[in-house]
């Protein structure tokens, strides 16, 4: 026979059970979140008042993600810092000759990290600076149905920076409204495309312009994935009796696809027609896609170039001669090419083309327009790139979209 004081304990305990009194194990312990542990410094690159910290992310996130990184750089008299989401940073207005050290810290939730250990660097007028554009865009992603007549089908676009690189993947399907395909002047239907690309973060100016587009290879890609193409492979013979505007190559003069009106490409509103092969491509401003953005007069990033820098479009900063002021005038920005004063020998009658027909009836004049360079460039700040940047523009004039680029391939 049981004793007689068990029972009434055995119900004590269930009860207490029962109403969680007295046990503390069913709680789970929420898991403590601490600063990030110090990044490691990779390199740093000396640049023209300026330095590029190459980095890894430290060991541990402290159990939060981390939102960003810090790059510092110090000397006797002078401090400076840059703030990115990727490695690398690059921290300007340093002292030429001056040494530095420098280091970089860690951003979650919970705050910063210690600092990594310091490398020194001694900027050196002169020297090649090194610009990232890491932080920019890495993340733009887009995946919608585009029901326009002519396309019907997905439009896909992911851009993403993996340390060194900007790596786009996509199907060249626009994201915007686009015109009748096929259409009299072009015959060709939009399609889906296999697009792989990747661009450096780290672009640097190269000795010489490169010329690119064509067979020489895509000058760059708008961020909805569809290409940038602002030449043609149509062409004349010298009389202009003999023209055709696809290969093969009826002669020397190159016929222009846009500011003519003798030869009809069948591009549609958004200066874009369509490849034999399906391939929908821009030769000028993508107005839909600008339009979609819809920052109105701002100055607006809408591609990478081939060179990584970036391309805006037909606005910018009034201050032309360095474009450094960003508290200056938006205006729309010009190229600095001007049609010639009288055609070029052996170049067919302008009665029967008018100047701007082809390519060879314009010429670059340093200084004019909006005093771009002859890939339509400039250095100067952006609302992305506040210490500056080199970067092009698509225009309302010639030559459009650049047909060259200006950094290393």
């Amino acid at each position: 026979m049981p004793t007689p004081f068990i029972l009434p304990l055995v119900l004590l305990v269930l009860s207490l059970v029962a109403c969680g009194g007295g046990s503390d194990t069913a709680e789970t312990p929420q898991a403590t979140i601490t600063v990030p542990g110090a990044p490691t410094i990779d390199s740093v690159s000396a640049g023209d008042a300026s330095a590029t910290i190459e980095f890894s992310a430290p060991a541990s996130n402290g159990g939060a993600t981390i939102s960003g990184y810090e790059a510092t750089c110090i000397s006797d008299a002078n401090s400076q810092m840059n703030r990115g989401t990727y490695s690398p940073i690059t921290v300007t207005g340093l002292t030429n000759e001056a040494d530095y050290d420098c280091s970089v810290t860690a951003t979650n939730s919970e705050g910063t990290s210690n600092a990594s250990s310091t490398v020194s660097v001694t900027p050196t007028a002169g020297s090649t600076s090194v610009v990232s554009t890491a932080g920019v865009d890495c993340m733009y992603s887009y995946a919608a149905f585009n029901d326009s007549p002519s396309v019907n089908l997905m439009s896909i676009s992911d851009w993403i920076c993996d340390g060194s690189r900007r790596i786009l993947t996509a199907n060249g399907i626009p994201d915007h409204d686009v015109g009748t395909f096929p259409n009299q002047n072009n015959p060709n239907t939009i399609s889906e495309q296999s697009i792989s690309e990747s661009y450096t973060i780290q672009p640097v100016m190269a000795a010489n312009a490169t010329e690119i587009g064509g067979p020489s290879g895509v000058t760059g890609y708008v961020l909805n994935g569809v290409k940038i193409d602002a030449g043609t492979a149509g062409s004349c013979n010298d009389s202009g009796s003999s023209c055709s505007l696809a290969p093969p190559i009826q002669g020397d003069w190159s016929i222009e696809a846009l500011g003519q009106s003798a030869f009809n490409f069948g591009d549609d509103e958004n200066h874009a027609h369509v490849q034999p092969g399906g391939q929908y491509h821009y030769h000028g401003i993508p107005e839909g896609f600008v339009d979609k953005l819809n920052n109105g007069t701002e100055m607006t990033l809408i591609a990478w170039a081939a060179d990584g820098f970036p391309i805006y479009a037909r606005y910018g900063y009034q201050d032309a001669m360095d474009a450094m002021d960003a508290s200056s005038e938006i205006i729309i920005i010009e190229g600095s090419y001007k049609l010639k004063s009288s055609p070029d020998a052996n170049r067919a009658e302008i009665s029967l083309y008018a100047m701007g027909t082809f390519t060879q009836d314009y010429e670059y004049v340093a200084g004019s327009g909006s005093d771009l360079d002859e890939c339509n460039g400039r250095n100067g700040v952006t609302p992305e790139f506040p210490e500056g940047i080199y970067h092009y523009y698509a225009t309302n004039s010639f030559p459009f979209l650049q047909r060259c680029v200006k950094g290393a391939l």
